[in-house]
């Protein structure tokens, strides 16, 4: 079929503290037929610099999707949420919640906090690749997302 999205790649942010997920999610992601590039920060900080394009972020590319995980050193998830969906220039870029927590609690304040979407991480690491392909399919094959 080709690359479905014609004018570039799709920009996404990958904000986790484990390197093994974000590994995982890069593999995953090389093997879908949408062209892609994944970027990813470890903490809440380093994630609002990045989109902020503070300090050693100001080169970075504004991402088409968030992927964003709850549990976080510095700044959690939590808060990271709530500064993108306050923020004019951010709010528009869909986050989704991709975390280990399935409390009802979290998955309450995220969607109060407008996440786009709220996905509890598989700890199957099939079952991983298949949620972020699923994430794919949707995000970039189905919605059409805010032009940049």
């Amino acid at each position: 079929m080709g690359d479905v999205r014609i004018h570039g790649a799709i920009e996404i942010l990958m904000v986790d503290d484990n390197p093994g997920e974000v590994r995982l999610a890069r593999e995953a992601l090389k093997s879908v037929r949408v062209l892609n590039h994944l970027s990813a920060v470890g903490d809440g900080v380093e994630a609002i610099a990045y989109l902020r394009r503070q300090g050693k972020y100001q080169n970075s590319k504004r991402p088409d999707l968030i992927l964003l995980d709850l549990n976080l050193p510095r700044k959690d998830g939590r808060e990271v949420l709530a500064d993108i969906k306050a923020d004019a220039d951010l709010r528009r870029i869909p986050v989704v919640v991709l975390t280990t927590s399935e409390a009802d609690e979290d998955v309450l304040r995220a969607y109060d906090s407008h996440a786009n979407c709220y996905i509890a991480k598989p700890l199957d690491l099939h079952k991983f690749v298949s949620v972020i392909k699923a994430i794919e399919d949707f995000w970039f094959v189905i919605v059409r997302l805010p032009p940049k």
